[in-house]
């Protein structure tokens, strides 16, 4: 290795925290000081674009191309990314390098009126940026209003907290990372709050080229989470087009075998189609395939009009 390792990344305190994870795991697994691991800040499109949803300013990409483009210029050394920000196809020249073990992938209520989705007042605001989250809260509340919220996770957390809106949901993932699962009322479960691909993941890009960086970050990518991740994505390859339409999908390794649920539903949460698929962990991307293929093939005519993952 160089005398440095630059790890790219966004600025936010959620990002910043699943870097510096990086770079400990790195300097565990390889011997180096922590200090030979530099994190470089890398504003992107999604974090500058703040006043509408990202569906409507391009979707998928808009947390990751500013960092592609650092990698391949050089600037930096690998990137690390929160799974479910990345495209499915990456850029030419990006690989993904691996996964580090998955956290807690639910959802979360945060609230000042209530501990469930039920027991919001009825026509109660429910903010999300999430079409997904959105989908599958209207699934179970009709009435509930939905409204853009846009920011980093303190930021949500203040404006749920103080009843600027009646409620929202955000990942246990990023809670947890942040130390901050004691600010939801309550994980919700995973067979009704399917949640979005990846969620949970924090995923490594490299250099496809760079053998070196490459090797570093296969040190410390997990298997388990690799497999989890091969389903769902693509699982997700099979129905994606833009982010219109809301899609959830998680994998779970258990020993040998993977199971695998995948969702997509309507965005006013009228209408929900679901598959599910079990196999061999290391068969993880044709079942995941395979489930989008078969979703697909039974959806009603226009149901799939704009895809996407509608995070």
């Amino acid at each position: 290795m160089s005398s440095r390792f630059t790890l790219g990344t966004r600025g936010s305190p959620l990002a910043l925290a699943q870097a510096n994870e990086t770079r400990r795991r790195l300097c565990e697994a390889q011997g180096w000081d922590v200090e030979s691991v530099e994190l470089k800040i890398i504003r992107t499109s999604g974090d500058r674009i703040q006043d509408r949803p990202l569906a409507e300013a391009g979707g998928k990409g808009l947390f990751t191309k500013e960092i592609d483009a650092a990698l391949l210029a050089g600037e930096v050394d690998a990137a690390v990314h929160s799974a479910k920000d990345l495209p499915t196809l990456l850029p030419e020249g990006v690989a993904l390098a691996g996964f580090l073990p998955r956290e807690d992938p639910r959802d979360a209520l945060v609230s000042a009126f209530a501990d469930t989705i039920e027991g919001l007042p009825r026509g109660a605001t429910f903010g999300a940026a999430s079409l997904r989250r959105q989908a599958q809260a209207l699934r179970l509340r009709p009435d509930l209003r939905p409204e853009l919220l846009r920011g980093n996770i303190e930021t949500r957390l203040r404006k749920a907290e103080a009843g600027e809106i009646g409620a929202t949901l955000l990942a246990m993932a990023g809670l947890k990372r942040l130390g901050l699962v004691h600010r939801a009322r309550a994980p919700l479960a995973l067979n009704v709050f399917l949640p979005a691909v990846g969620q949970g993941a924090i995923a490594l890009t490299a250099r496809a080229d760079d053998a070196e960086a490459l090797m570093a970050l296969a040190a410390i990518s997990d298997p388990a989470t690799v497999a989890e991740l091969a389903a769902e994505r693509a699982f997700l390859a099979e129905l994606e087009g833009s982010c219109r339409t809301p899609i959830a999908g998680l994998a779970r390794v258990e020993g040998a075998r993977l199971r695998f649920r995948g969702q997509v539903l309507r965005t006013d949460g009228s209408e929900s189609f679901g598959v599910e698929a079990e196999g061999a962990a290391d068969d993880a991307a044709r079942l995941g395939g395979a489930a989008g293929r078969d979703l697909r093939c039974r959806l009603p005519e226009g149901a799939m009009t704009r895809a996407g993952s509608g995070e």
